[in-house]
């Protein structure tokens, strides 16, 4: 099978909510890095997964959406602690949304919030 990535980066603000974890109860920024991996097992007739361009303006319109925003006030995030696993199957299921290559299997989104945290989703078509 075959992978293709874009990597991104962006800075978004988020506070937890649900539980008592001190400091990141309170506002606070994360500078975000989004990997977009797709999945297929065929490539196209110019040998191709999927445009790497396409990819780049799919991934680039997500991250402006973010992008300098508090997670909180979006409504893909109403009633949901907006953690790093949370964000990530939200941009996961709005990328597979956008990205419509026919040979395109499989979608995982994994999402640092820091240099030693992250989380993925993989999303199956």
């Amino acid at each position: 099978m075959y992978t293709v990535a874009v990597k991104r980066d962006f800075i978004a603000q988020h506070y937890l909510i649900g539980g008592d974890w001190g400091a990141e109860n309170q506002l606070h920024s994360h500078h975000y890095q989004v990997e977009l991996q797709l999945h297929g097992d065929q490539l196209d007739e110019h040998g191709y997964l999927v445009d790497i361009v396409d990819i780049e303006k799919s991934l680039d319109a997500l991250v402006e959406h973010y992008r300098d925003r508090i997670l909180n006030e979006q409504a893909e995030f109403k009633d949901l602690n907006p953690s790093i696993e949370h964000f990530s199957r939200i941009l996961c299921q709005s990328l597979a949304a956008r990205v419509q290559a026919a040979n395109i299997h499989a979608i995982t989104v994994k999402l640092w919030e820091n240099d030693i945290a992250w989380a993925s989703y993989h999303l199956k078509r």
